[in-house]
């Protein structure tokens, strides 16, 4: 009998989300599972929300009308709550996705953590810390964007998003004064290693899932291990392969010590 894949339902804020991005939310969640319910809410008379419309039928979307009952305010907020738990406890999918930059989601996506379901989160740069921390997995639409538009063909390296005019990585001086990112990942890396001080960067990455809302790509790195590079806080051994590890530099100066 052939597993079936975790089922995901979308829910999108779609009045505070752009539209141009539904495309890498939805390749972002089919490497999760498959994602068999799609709403998006707002009130689709608005000029505001006209780029959603065609998405809406080429990604199989199903727009959720949600008059605004007090001028200056949208419903789609409680809308939306009420739908996922209403899916919670009907459909029971085994994951939500939520796409929206506001807090005020942040008590559904504990909730809905609570009872079982993982939540992908996908917001803009200005979404509130509560609610990024609250998912399980929390990406930044626009460092999404920037990282799947500017791979090097030939060498599959992040490049400089020329358009922009800012480099994509977080250069490493920045990392290192960045005491949440360097305790998190020294932390991690210490509760992941064996008596030899060396950690598998795979135990790494579920160290830090298991107490934090994480992406490497968030600070313009595809992957954990070239972040944990790009620190140069830490050694790596077998770099390359599936079994490339890491340990604190401070234990091969402890060492020589």
């Amino acid at each position: 009998m052939i597993d079936k894949p975790p089922r995901i339902a979308l829910l999108i804020d779609a009045d505070n989300s752009p539209s141009a991005k539904i495309g890498l939310i939805l390749n972002e969640l089919s490497t999760y599972g498959e994602t068999s319910i799609r709403r998006a809410y707002g009130n689709w008379k608005k000029q505001e929300l006209r780029g959603w419309e065609e998405l809406l039928h080429e990604h199989a979307i199903r727009p959720m009308q949600q008059f605004d009952y007090s001028k200056g305010k949208n419903a789609s907020d409680m809308a939306m709550v009420i739908d996922a738990l209403d899916l919670l406890y009907s459909d029971r999918p085994e994951a939500f996705g939520i796409v929206s930059s506001d807090a005020d989601f942040t008590p559904l996506v504990m909730y809905l953590r609570a009872k079982g379901a993982a939540v992908y989160g996908f917001g803009g740069q200005k979404t509130p810390e509560p609610f990024v921390n609250a998912c399980s997995r929390f990406l930044y639409l626009d460092k999404l964007a920037v990282a799947a538009a500017a791979v090097d063909i030939d060498t599959g390296e992040l490049t400089r998003d020329e358009s922009a005019g800012t480099p994509l990585r977080v250069p490493a001086a920045k990392l290192k004064r960045d005491a949440k990112l360097v305790g998190l990942l020294r932390n991690a890396v210490e509760a992941a290693a064996g008596e030899s001080g060396w950690a598998r960067v795979g135990a790494v990455g579920q160290q830090i899932g298991n107490q934090a809302s994480f992406d490497p790509r968030n600070y313009g790195y595809a992957t954990l291990t070239k972040l944990l590079k790009a620190t140069e806080l830490f050694q790596l051994d077998k770099e390359g392969t599936s079994e490339v590890s890491v340990r604190d530099i401070r234990e091969v100066r402890g060492a020589k010590a």
